[in-house]
């Protein structure tokens, strides 16, 4: 067991280039062979150790060639700008899996896959994430700008609604599906339009999902 304790309880907004649904949540191989994605979080309550971490924001950038089990990813992580030099270090610790079983978040396992990682930026995180309206905003001046918003019935134009449960899973148990527009400018660039977005609770610790 990891030797400190942490917990985080937040709300998240990822997108990625994928079609709706991403194969990647069912062990698939992604739609276009390579994956690329933004990923915004806010945390409502937590801590590590000591370190309290309530109303803190993070935010990813990611592109991996091929599936993300098969490695050789490029990563680039900001923290809200906000966050003490404490609080800092103890979100990287997290964001890094360390203090983490293997296996059991989705940062311990994506860490896994990466063989770069570039410098933590500090800087100012807009999130705005609604998970049972499926919309989410996300933007970090000079790193990514984005938005989500629900699936429409392409006949009607009325919103649909579709959903993932994973039961055994290490970032959610239960995720809204969306569609997503992102534009990450640097220091990972790539920009996806109208591909696979979703909204989430997320309550992890050391061991995995807080069920």
């Amino acid at each position: 067991m990891p030797d400190v304790k942490w917990t985080i309880k937040a709300r998240e907004f990822v997108n990625c280039n994928c079609a709706y649904g991403c194969p990647c949540q069912f062990n698939a191989l992604p739609t276009y062979g390579f994956c690329e994605a933004v990923v915004g979080m806010e945390i409502e309550r937590g801590h590590h150790g000591d370190t309290r971490l309530d109303g803190l924001r993070f935010a990813g950038v990611f592109r991996w060639p091929g599936a993300i089990h098969q490695g050789k990813g490029e990563a680039a992580v900001v923290i809200d700008e906000r966050a003490s030099e404490a609080q800092r270090g103890a979100l990287l610790r997290i964001l890094s899996g360390e203090d983490t079983e293997p296996g059991a978040t989705i940062f311990q396992v994506f860490s896994t896959t990466l063989e770069k990682v570039h410098e933590p930026i500090f800087a100012v995180i807009h999130l705005e994430v609604d998970v049972n309206a499926r919309t989410g905003r996300l933007r970090v001046p000079g790193v990514t700008d984005g938005h989500g918003e629900p699936i429409k019935n392409p006949v009607t134009g009325a919103v649909h609604r579709a959903r993932i449960d994973l039961p055994q899973g290490f970032e959610y148990s239960l995720a809204e599906v969306g569609r997503g527009w992102s534009k990450a400018t640097g220091p990972i660039a790539f920009e996806v339009a109208d591909t696979h977005a979703h909204f989430a609770d997320i309550h992890l610790s050391q061991s995995g999902i807080v069920h």
